[in-house]
C-alpha cells in the first residue's frame, strides 16, 4: 500500500504543478486587470473548460493532500493503525466534496 500511495502522491503532484501555475497566472491577470468578482463569475459561468480544469485541480488536490498529511502524522505522532487510513479517506472525501461544490458554484 505504501508504494501505491507514494506513486499516487507523485502523479497527483505532476498534475497539480501545471494547474497551480495556470491558477496563479489567472489570479495575477485578474488582480492586475482590476477584475471584480462579478466580472470573473461572468467569464466562468457556463464554461465547461473551466469546470473541467478546476474539477481536475480539485481531484488531484483531494488525492495529494491527505497522503501528505497521513505521512506527516505517521512521522510525528504514534498514530499508525487502520484508523489513520480511514481518517485520511474521510479527509479526501471532504476535500473532494467541498472542492467540487465550489467548482459547481462558480461555473453554474
Amino acid at each position: 500500500m505504501e508504494v501505491r500511495l507514494f506513486a499516487l502522491q507523485r502523479v497527483s503532484a505532476m498534475v497539480l504543478g501545471p494547474l497551480v501555475m495556470v491558477h496563479l497566472g489567472l489570479i495575477l491577470y485578474a488582480v492586475g486587470g482590476g477584475l471584480t468578482a462579478d466580472e470573473i463569475l461572468a467569464r466562468t459561468q457556463g464554461n465547461v473548460g473551466w469546470a473541467i480544469f478546476y474539477g481536475v485541480f480539485v481531484l488531484a488536490a483531494s488525492v495529494h493532500a491527505p497522503i501528505g498529511v497521513r505521512n506527516v502524522l505517521k512521522e510525528w505522532t504514534p498514530w499508525r493503525n487502520r484508523s489513520l487510513d480511514v481518517a485520511m479517506l474521510i479527509v479526501a472525501a471532504a476535500l473532494l466534496a467541498m472542492g467540487l461544490r465550489a467548482v459547481w458554484a462558480v461555473i453554474v
